[in-house]
């Protein structure tokens, strides 16, 4: 890996800047490190090769043993792994999802593993956090859906989070829990949420408001307040998981889809993104997920005031959110209103397109901002911060917590996948994605101005299409659409034109038309009315207009995001490790 002094001071920028922050986390996705993008072609990843290249010089053992997820160009057997035990190596799971497995080899071994024609790609088993109610029941329709009887019954969901604590208003008339199956990928701790990130995302997907259900004018309850939730505990009290559990919860997912009728995975969390979707072994567990016919929803990540050198936020979207298989969700802030017309994408919110492949990211966006939900009293994020609690008008106990990020609005949307899979269970992951993208409220007005304290500065966002993507989840318009994919509704790709455009390509295979003027999206046009088809789509004064002096020349011109310095090239040094809790989110 190289670096110039250029990217150095960036690092140290970065550091300088966040990292005192992350003494305040309260929630989102704690995206830990520095980013550093690999090239395609390469057989393992740039982190990867960092370490090897200095055990040669020296300054690492080259006998340690790394923990690494290596995935082989056929499912592995035997004979592929005697290769890694040849090496030292040994195996502690295996993926069918991703053709390979976790192992742990010495640094030694790993450069003849890379040789090995067997062998597709080596990467570092990383670090995973989280991503992290008003008025969001009222903002996205689940009221309407709820008063109709789309209430999630009969579906299930599987919860890829810090586990699920036992609480009243996740339990079934009969005050059985609903939480149905229970596992730990966290080898020292049980199922139970020590962290409070996953029961808080369960609710928010499933709560029923038992706790709150005397008090009818402050109910507190979920999108599908009937759905059934596995949980998968793949995150620790800490927050922070390897690749491998989640990877490990992945599979799980996949093989109990039939025993537990799972449609759709929620994850609520991720990382920074190191080498493309194709590579990245987090994206390929999630299309294995979604090749066997399970919706996955992810957050975006909490990026969004990354401001290094200028790139204001773009290029920030996370791992596994970059999948263009996936439907990838971003936050937006209600203001405690039930109407939708002063809502805005929240400023943490990451913005595409994706770092390496430039998928147009996010899908769409949902209500993330101090969002109301279920508490562990005991958690790790309770003690962190007690004011956060909630009390239910006839308790004397609290039940609830608010946090925030776009963990909290990646379950609004598996919760209208709930809805639309109990009104239809046949339909695919594709119809569903589509389905929420052509339905998506296109209101957002270009952009806004906000002032953010803790740069003490003005920033300027642009709610455009890497910002807000198809639009602002809404629920009855999802349940009344009957549009049926025939093909892979995969997210469209941004193409950098020579004249300083960006034109949108159909798909990232070419074979999906859905994202033109033609097959589904007919005269409605996805991204509103200013789209045609794969024209191009932004520039100087096309689909934004000339009426913003800040039209991000930074983005649109001959700029850092589409040059060869930063975004694009293997030279990235970005920090991810930035807080997006309430106490620095600004209002408007």
């Amino acid at each position: 890996m190289i670096r110039n002094d250029k990217n150095e001071s960036l690092i140290k920028l970065a550091r300088r800047t966040f990292l005192p922050w992350l003494q305040l986390a309260l929630v989102g996705i704690l995206s830990v490190g520095v980013a550093q993008a690999s090239s395609r072609g390469q057989k393992s990843s740039d982190d990867l090769n960092d370490q090897l290249q200095k055990a040669a010089a020296g300054k690492l053992s080259q006998t340690a043993s790394v923990d690494v997820i290596i995935q082989f160009k056929t499912t592995p057997g035997t004979r592929h792994f005697s290769k890694v035990s040849a090496q030292g190596g040994n195996l502690h799971r295996s993926f069918g999802a991703i053709r390979g497995g976790h192992f742990s080899v010495p640094r030694k071994g790993l450069a003849a593993l890379a040789l090995d024609p067997d062998v597709a790609y080596i990467s570092l088993d990383r670090q995973i956090k989280l991503t992290s109610t008003d008025h969001y029941i009222e903002s996205v329709g689940a009221d309407w859906a709820q008063n109709n009887g789309w209430d999630g019954s009969g579906i299930s969901v599987a919860l890829i989070d810090s586990g699920i604590s036992d609480h009243a208003d996740l339990h079934d008339s009969n005050g059985n829990s609903r939480v149905i199956y229970n596992e730990s990928f966290v080898s020292t701790e049980s199922p139970a949420d020590f962290y409070g990130h996953g029961t808080h995302v369960a609710g928010i997907i499933a709560g029923n408001g038992y706790s709150s259900r005397y008090a009818p004018d402050s109910l507190i309850r979920g999108i599908a307040p009937k759905v059934n939730l596995v949980n998968l505990k793949a995150l620790d009290h800490n927050g922070s998981a390897p690749d491998s559990n989640v990877i490990a919860a992945i599979q799980r997912a996949i093989d109990l889809k039939d025993q537990y009728h799972i449609k759709v995975i929620n994850l609520s969390v991720g990382r920074g993104v190191f080498e493309s979707y194709t590579q990245d072994p987090l994206d390929q567990a999630v299309e294995s997920a979604y090749k066997a016919g399970i919706t996955v929803v992810v957050a975006a990540g909490n990026d969004g005031r990354t401001d290094v050198d200028g790139i204001n936020g773009y290029a920030t979207i996370n791992s596994p959110g970059n999948d263009p298989y996936v439907i990838t969700v971003g936050a937006v802030n209600t203001y405690n209103t039930s109407t939708t017309a002063d809502d805005v994408v929240d400023t943490y919110s990451s913005r595409g397109p994706s770092l390496l492949d430039h998928i147009v990211k996010p899908d769409l966006v949902a209500p993330g901002n101090k969002i109301i939900s279920l508490m562990d009293a005991g958690s790790t994020l309770y003690n962190l911060m007690p004011t956060g609690a909630v009390y239910a008008a006839t308790t004397s106990s609290n039940s609830y917590f608010t946090l925030s990020g776009t963990s909290m609005a990646t379950p609004m949307v598996t919760g209208a996948a709930a809805l639309l899979l109990q009104k239809d269970g046949s339909l695919s992951p594709d119809t569903i994605k589509a389905r929420l993208m052509k339905t998506a409220s296109k209101s957002f007005t270009a952009g806004y101005t906000w002032y953010d304290t803790t740069e003490n500065a003005n920033r300027y966002l642009q709610q455009d299409i890497f910002t807000t993507g198809a639009g602002y989840l809404n629920i009855p318009a999802a349940l009344s659409s009957t549009d049926v994919m025939t093909q892979a509704a995969a997210s469209p790709v941004a193409v950098a034109q020579t004249d300083g455009t960006v034109a949108v390509a159909s798909s990232v295979d070419g074979t999906s038309l859905i994202w033109g003027n033609s097959l589904i999206w007919g005269n409605s046009l996805i991204w509103g009315q200013n789209v045609s088809g794969n024209s191009l789509i932004w520039g100087t004064s096309l689909i934004w207009g000339q009426s913003n002096t800040q039209a991000d020349s930074l983005i649109w011109g001959n700029s850092l995001i589409w040059g060869d310095s930063l975004i694009w090239g293997d030279t990235l040094a970005r920090a991810d490790s930035l807080i997006w809790g309430d106490s620095i989110h600004t209002s408007k």
